[in-house]
């Protein structure tokens, strides 16, 4: 089985339009696709709003998508292309309550691609993307735990200005970058890279960083 992960860091800059993306580029592989939300204090960390992710008893849930009509980030990697689409919702900070049931998920998956930053503490992904994008400030401590161990970054590409305080990109230096604009959140270089890296072991030798990342921190 082969594992994708989808980071980045902040809400609405494309991590689930990369997700769907992907997914429909690939459709070989059979993905099973997970969306895992963490909750807290009244406010979902999806939106930022108060909505209906909390669970009602316990600390986490996870439920199997059946809807096509593409209103949920569930629904999307459906009308992707998933065979499976599940939503994991956990409580701030207790993803790990959750890993067992999500562990025996995956194993009974062919190929799974998940949308996570904190996954990243309880799997080691074959690939680890990480999705920027320098006009939104808000920068999660899960995406700046883990931004070392991203294998490439997808940046909204044509950013003037970067918004992001005190965050240091010297972790993302030398590692691949592709460079999307919106609505097109997937490139073909992207999918080609996503594809080889998952079909073959990648040398550093004959995957060449597409560009570099600047940073003044």
């Amino acid at each position: 089985m082969s594992l994708i992960v989808i980071g980045g860091h902040s809400r609405s800059i494309g991590k689930t339009s990369v997700v769907a993306g992907l997914i429909a580029a690939l459709p070989e592989f059979r993905w099973t696709a997970m969306k895992i939300t963490q909750y807290g204090h009244g406010i979902c960390s999806k939106s930022g709003e108060a909505c209906q992710c909390a669970c009602d008893d316990d600390t986490w849930a996870i439920d199997e998508e059946r809807s096509i009509s593409g209103k949920s980030d569930s629904s999307r990697f459906l009308l992707a292309g998933a065979v499976r689409s599940l939503w994991v919702r956990t409580r701030q900070g207790m993803l790990a309550e959750a890993m067992p049931r999500v562990r025996e998920e995956l194993a009974n998956s062919e190929n799974a691609i998940l949308e996570s930053n904190s996954i990243i503490r309880f799997v080691r992904p074959d690939l680890y993307l990480t999705v920027l994008d320098a006009a939104t400030e808000d920068f999660k401590l899960s995406a700046q735990e883990f931004l070392d161990r991203a294998d490439a970054v997808v940046l909204h590409d044509g950013r003037d200005h970067v918004a992001w305080k005190s965050v240091s990109l010297k972790s993302t230096a030398g590692k691949p970058l592709f460079r999307i604009h919106p609505p097109q959140y997937v490139t073909p270089e992207l999918v080609e890279f996503v594809r080889e890296k998952l079909r073959a072991p990648v040398s550093s030798s004959r995957v060449k960083p597409l560009f570099s990342i600047k940073s003044s921190s």
